[in-house]
C-alpha cells in the first residue's frame, strides 16, 4: 500500500483489535520486495498457456491479460478467458478461480490488467469512463481479484493543445481516468491493490517533452497527470523499461534499454522527481521507492531491451545499496526499493524459470 493508505489501514487496525476471534483476516500485503508478472489469461502469444494452479510461486503479484473494450472509445470492457483452439490445456473456469482463490490464500495479489497493447482505451465522455467503472467492478467482482492494473498503451491517452498544467489536466481521456480510477478506489477501500504500467515514453519523456501542441507527440508525458493524482492510492508503478527508444536522464544524457544503467536512470528519475519540458515550476514530485518497480521482459522473445541476470542484478544493487553503479549516479539509495515487474509469466515459464528463479533469489525477496 501507499504510505497515506498504509495509515488509513493502521487506524482500521485498532478498530478490528476489538473485533471478535471469528473476525475474517486482513489480505496479505505485497511483500516489501516482491515479483510482479503478468498472465496471459486471454491469449497464448507463443509462450503457451500457464493454469493459474501452476503458477510458480515466486510470483507475488499475478496480473491478468487482458480486459479490453468492446471499441476504443465504449469504455466497456470485456474480460475473455482463452480458448481451447489456442490454448488447449485452458482449465475450466471453475479450475480457474480456484487456482486465484488459491493464490491468494499463499498471500498472492491477483489483478485484473486492463488494455494491453491491442486494448485501446479512450474515455473520452462521462459515459465511457461510467461503463469502465461498472464493467472492472463487474469482472473484479466475477473473479474475487484485488485490484486493477493499467497497462494503457498506443494512443489510449494524449494531452491536448495546452493541457500542460500537470496539476490540472484538461484533456478528457486523462480526466475521465483518473475519476474512473478514483470511483474503483472509493468502491472497493484501502486493500484495494493499483498498479500502472505504462511506457517510458507516457512518462519519463516528459522530462524533455510535455503537453498538447508544443511541436511533440501529444503522448509524450501523458501518463504523468494520472499517475499524480493517484499518487496516494497508487501501490506500484511499474514502467516498462522496454520496447523504448533512448531516454535523456537527468544527467543531460540519452540512455539505451537492455543495461543496467538504463534501468537505473529511468527509476531514479522517479525517486528524484523532474520538471516537465525544463519547467521548474511544473514538476513530477518524487515517488515513495515502495511504489516503484522495475518493469522488464522475461526474456528475449517477450519484448525489445531484455536485460540479462546480471545486469538486472547490477541495477537493483545500484539502486538499493549505491554500489557497482555505472556511467549514471543515482541521486540517492533506495532500499525500499520494491522489486521487479516482468512480461511475462508464461514467457518465462516457457524459459524454465529463468527470471523468477535468479531474481527471487537476488534479495528481491
Amino acid at each position: 500500500m501507499s504510505r497515506i493508505r498504509t495509515a488509513l489501514a493502521a487506524l482500521a487496525g485498532l478498530a478490528l483489535a476489538a473485533a471478535p476471534a471469528s473476525a475474517a483476516p486482513e489480505p496479505a500485503a505485497i511483500p516489501d520486495h516482491a515479483l510482479v508478472g503478468y498472465l496471459h489469461a486471454s491469449f497464448a502469444n507463443g509462450s503457451g498457456y500457464v493454469r493459474m494452479a501452476d503458477v510458480p510461486a515466486e510470483w507475488d503479484v499475478i496480473d491478468l491479460a487482458f480486459a479490453e473494450p468492446t471499441s476504443p472509445t465504449s469504455g466497456q470492457l470485456e474480460f475473455t478467458r482463452c480458448q481451447a483452439a489456442e490454448c488447449p490445456n485452458v482449465e475450466s473456469d471453475e479450475e480457474f478461480l480456484a487456482g486465484i482463490q488459491a493464490k491468494q490464500a499463499e498471500g498472492k495479489k491477483v489483478l485484473l490488467s486492463v488494455g494491453g497493447a491491442n486494448g485501446q482505451v479512450r474515455l473520452e465522455t462521462a459515459a465511457a469512463r461510467d461503463a469502465f467503472v461498472s464493467s472492472a467492478a463487474a469482472i473484479i467482482d466475477r473473479w474475487g481479484l484485488d485490484g486493477i492494473d493499467i497497462d494503457f498503451e498506443g494512443h489510449s491517452l494524449e494531452l491536448a493543445p495546452g493541457d500542460t498544467d500537470l496539476k490540472n489536466p484538461t484533456t478528457p481521456v486523462v480526466v475521465n481516468l483518473i475519476s474512473a480510477l478514483r470511483t474503483l478506489n472509493d468502491r472497493y477501500g484501502p486493500d484495494f491493490v493499483l498498479t500502472m504500467a505504462p511506457e517510458t515514453f507516457f512518462v519519463q519523456v516528459g522530462y524533455q517533452h510535455y503537453g498538447g501542441g508544443t511541436g511533440a507527440d501529444p503522448r509524450a508525458g501523458a501518463y504523468l497527470p494520472v499517475i499524480d493524482a493517484l499518487r496516494a492510492d497508487l501501490d506500484l508503478l511499474h514502467v516498462q523499461n522496454y520496447n523504448s527508444g533512448p531516454v535523456m536522464g537527468l544527467d543531460g544524457q540519452y540512455h539505451t534499454m537492455g543495461n543496467a544503467d538504463f534501468h537505473v536512470a529511468m527509476i531514479d528519475m522517479l525517486l528524484t522527481g523532474f520538471p516537465l519540458a525544463g519547467n521548474p515550476d511544473n514538476t513530477f514530485a518524487p515517488l515513495a521507492p515502495e511504489q516503484v518497480a522495475i518493469g522488464l521482459p522475461a526474456a528475449n522473445p517477450a519484448g525489445n531491451g531484455f536485460t540479462p541476470v546480471p545486469e538486472v542484478h547490477k541495477a537493483l544493487d545500484c539502486l538499493r545499496a549505491g554500489t557497482g553503479c555505472g556511467p549514471y549516479e543515482p541521486h540517492g539509495t533506495y532500499p525500499k526499493l520494491r522489486g521487479l515487474m516482468a512480461w511475462s509469466i508464461n514467457w518465462d515459464v516457457y524459459h524454465d524459470n529463468e527470471f523468477a528463479k535468479a531474481h527471487d533469489a537476488h534479495a528481491v525477496r
